[in-house]
């Protein structure tokens, strides 16, 4: 007989937490039902609402940092479902935030953000499996239009900037000692700045001919099993990155000529990954994994060379108490960048080599309060261009105390801060609080 599974469980909404207003847990106050709904009112402020640099002129319009109170409004709702052997899992969020002040270089006194999240598992046997996911963001905020650990843009970016994410993995287990993991992963982003303009005789990009691209990520792992708890791993990953602005984002301008023309397919670029790894469970409430292995990119389009790089990928994850548990994280791999650097002979930044460090932590204080804490490092080095061998250095820390009045209700009040320290110039803080009350059934 079909049943359907009677609990949410949590549905995590939005590609980071760390931004507080745009990012949501949904749990379902009944087991009895497979969905669930919310509604979060929250007051916050903003003290750098569009991450304007320090160094910008305090004289110039708009000025340096603009802070601005203000309100967000959010309903959320979220659905588990499942019969025999296949689970779906979908959810999704609109939030409303309104400042009030303007922004800065707009007109505009609100920010929308729409994220849907959908997750499907079918189990073929007890040897074979399919994943499918996909996670649709349109948002303005650097930590929402990403779709890994790390960042491509440090900048907020308004518009309605869209970042889509799937991904498909089939998982096969030949016999108890040996199985395999095959999959594609597919990104697409599409910023709303278009057109690039001329400052000073050079051409200035915008953000869609610096940022719009599709990246495309096939896998294959190997797993042997050496005792039930240790996996071993070999794996290959291909990853095409092609950016299909059709912009220019480098040259020289006189009068109606552009001279040296560079358009945003120069950064198009191809890598091969091959990494060995290890998946240990040590306890049922410690686990792990860590691969590490090079990477070898070709920038086909561009007059540059090559590039060998590490790829580091690791995580652990303890629960120490019951609704209590840590996640410690860390990545070195080659990403896209926001970077342009145009040089004195016409070559540009192609991409960076990063280096990620995480942390997130759930606390239980009581049985009614709970604490998170969500941390993340970044450093940055950029490749080609002026600004070849430059590094910036992105950190960012949220903090959130929330009380449950009951199933239904609880209130929350939190904390913010983002910095980034660059040797190109754009060094910027923020900070945000917030305060308000989440509705749940």
């Amino acid at each position: 007989m079909k049943k359907i599974v009677a609990s949410v469980g949590l549905v995590a909404l939005g590609a980071s937490a760390l931004d507080s207003a745009s990012a949501q847990v949904l749990t379902s106050p009944d087991s009895s039902k497979p969905w669930s709904i919310s509604a979060t009112l929250r007051g916050f402020y903003d003290d750098n609402t569009a991450t304007v640099p320090n160094s910008y002129p305090t004289s110039a319009l708009d000025g340096a940092h603009r802070g601005s109170w203000g309100w967000e409004v959010s309903p959320a709702a979220a659905l588990a479902w499942s019969v025999e052997q296949t689970t779906l899992n979908l959810g999704m969020l609109y939030s409303l935030k309104y400042y009030q002040d303007t922004q800065p270089f707009t007109s505009s006194h609100s920010d929308q953000v729409f994220t849907f999240n959908a997750g499907l598992d079918h189990t073929f046997s007890e040897r074979y499996k399919v994943r499918v996911n996909d996670s649709f963001v349109i948002g303005q905020e650097p930590d929402l239009l990403r779709s890994g650990d790390s960042f491509s843009t440090f900048q907020y970016v308004s518009g309605d900037n869209i970042r889509n994410y799937g991904s498909i993995a089939f998982d096969a287990q030949f016999t108890p000692e040996f199985g395999m993991d095959l999959g594609y992963d597919n990104s697409l982003y599409d910023y709303k700045d278009r057109g690039a303009t001329v400052s000073g005789g050079q051409i200035q990009p915008s953000v869609a001919g610096s940022l719009n691209r599709i990246e495309n990520i096939a896998h294959i792992e190997g797993l042997y099993n050496i005792r039930p708890q240790t996996k071993v791993l070999l794996g290959a990953m291909y990853t095409d990155i092609d950016y299909n602005a059709n912009e220019l984002i480098g040259g020289s301008v006189l009068g109606p000529f552009v001279f040296n023309p560079v358009y945003s397919d120069y950064r198009n670029s191809r890598m091969t990954t091959g990494y060995a790894g290890v998946e240990n469970n040590f306890t049922p409430e410690l686990k792990g994994s860590f691969r590490i292995g090079a990477s070898y990119v070709d920038f086909y389009n561009a007059n540059a060379d090559s590039k060998t790089s590490p790829y580091i990928s690791g995580s652990l994850s303890y629960t120490y108490a019951p609704q209590s548990a840590v996640t410690f994280g860390s990545s070195y791999s080659r990403n896209p960048t926001d970077v342009i650097g145009l040089s004195a002979n016409n070559n540009l930044t192609l991409d960076a080599e990063s280096q990620v460090l995480y942390v997130n932590v759930n606390h239980r204080i009581t049985p009614k309060l709970f604490g998170s804490l969500m941390g993340q490092f970044q450093n940055s080095k950029y490749y080609g261009g002026a600004y070849d061998s430059k590094t910036e250095q992105f950190f960012l820390v949220g903090l959130d105390v929330e009380y449950r009045f009951n199933q239904y209700l609880s209130s929350h009040v939190g904390y913010n801060y983002d910095n980034l320290g660059s040797e190109l110039g754009r060094h910027y803080d923020r900070n945000r609080v917030y305060f308000g009350v989440t509705a749940t059934y």
